[in-house]
């Protein structure tokens, strides 16, 4: 019983799969070395990619907070004088 469990999570019998998941990283591995990266160097890259990603997330809402500091600046003290008006002529 586990065994099939196993066998529908896998998606094909585990040793099906070891042999599947063998040949493409050995695939991959060629491919790799001819494009001359090696395993610290994409996990490098990798990070650096998270990375900019992180910074550029952060840049982008701070950027947002400054517009929102920019217009409220205007926005608010003409509401509250919107308000004040408003209230007075009652």
């Amino acid at each position: 019983m586990s065994g099939d469990g196993l066998t529908r999570f896998l998606g094909d019998t585990p040793l099906r799969v070891i042999v599947r998941l063998v040949f493409l990283s050995l695939v991959v591995g060629v491919i790799l070395s001819a494009l001359d990266l090696d395993p610290l160097g994409v996990i490098d890259l990798l990070l650096s990619f998270v990375q900019r990603l992180w910074d550029m997330g952060f840049a982008a809402i701070e950027q947002v907070g400054k517009y929102l500091v920019l217009g409220a600046v205007i926005v608010v003290p003409i509401w509250l004088v919107s308000r004040i008006f408003s209230a007075r002529g009652r």
